[in-house]
């Protein structure tokens, strides 16, 4: 078990952490923004997303995706101009959240499905967990043109998302059914082979931001504990990080690989988020360096 450094302090909600051109970018929901963070601390505003950003990516050209998430949209910035590279409206049942892009441009952006806050606030996390329990909705895709398909159907609070470095394989967070879930990913970027990867029930990880290392294990924000944890195909826990807060989102980067960063916040609360800047980048060196998209 390994405990982190504090890399910043005084967010509201980071999410969608990558590292990209030698530093952490990230989203910050309620600053309304993407920052970008060295290892020395100094912190730039890339650019400003009233939408409320999330998932971030690259296309070939070097230019980033960013999720809107209230306008449920996908924006592109090309260093200079922001713009609309998607509109999810039509297929997205709620905000839509994290995104993946692959080496062709090729993207996979997930929605909540139903308004979260309004379900927690009539029935708690323990209604979200259990019964009710929530909506499933759809999976997107966005060809590199732009063009919005449901990739996959009747899927549960899709969140972050890996790509093997191969590009064959997809992994799916299903934050709220408490599991990780693969596809195969064909020639025309369909998505088929659906199987759960690991079933995280019985350990109760609810992974919210994921990431792929070299040895093919995953590493999960545990969007209800002050942890990330480090699971093999099948759901064997085979490390854990702890953290301050309760870790929202992750991603391995740094020199080599192996720095391990951690998006944490007190809760999840969008009032209570949006009022207080109490969000911190956590850190922690880990032994299996980074691999795979994002």
């Amino acid at each position: 078990m390994t405990s982190t450094s504090i890399l910043r302090t005084g967010l509201h909600f980071g999410e969608g952490p990558r590292w990209h051109d030698d530093r952490l970018w990230y989203s910050d929901f309620y600053d309304h923004a993407v920052h970008a963070i060295t290892l020395d601390g100094v912190d730039e505003r890339i650019v400003e997303v009233v939408g409320q950003p999330s998932g971030l990516g690259w296309m070939p050209d070097g230019s980033m995706l960013v999720s809107s998430m209230t306008d449920r949209r996908v924006l592109r910035w090309d260093g200079t101009t922001l713009s609309e590279h998607a509109d999810l409206s039509a297929h997205a049942g709620w905000w839509v959240n994290d995104l993946v892009v692959a080496a062709d441009g090729t993207a996979w952006v997930g929605n909540f499905g139903f308004d979260l806050d309004s379900f927690l606030a009539e029935h708690g996390i323990e209604g979200v967990l259990g019964e009710p329990g929530p909506t499933s909705t759809v999976l997107c895709r966005i060809d590199p043109d732009g063009n919005v398909d449901v990739a996959a159907t009747d899927i549960v609070f899709p969140n972050g998302s890996v790509i093997t470095p191969d590009g064959g394989t997809l992994i799916v967070a299903e934050t709220l059914a408490l599991r990780l879930t693969a596809f195969t990913i064909n020639a025309d970027g369909s998505l088929t082979d659906r199987r759960v990867w690991a079933d995280l029930s019985a350990v109760m990880g609810a992974p919210d931001g994921i990431c792929l290392d070299a040895e093919g294990a995953v590493w999960i924000a545990n969007a209800i504990a002050p942890m990330c944890m480090r699971v093999a195909e099948g759901g064997e826990i085979l490390d854990t990080v702890d953290t301050s807060q309760t870790a929202f989102a992750c991603m391995l980067g740094g020199p080599e690989g192996r720095h391990l960063f951690v998006m944490t916040a007190p809760d999840s609360d969008h009032i209570a988020r949006a009022a207080a800047a109490e969000g911190c980048i956590e850190m922690a060196e880990v032994a299996v360096p980074h691999a795979g998209r994002p």
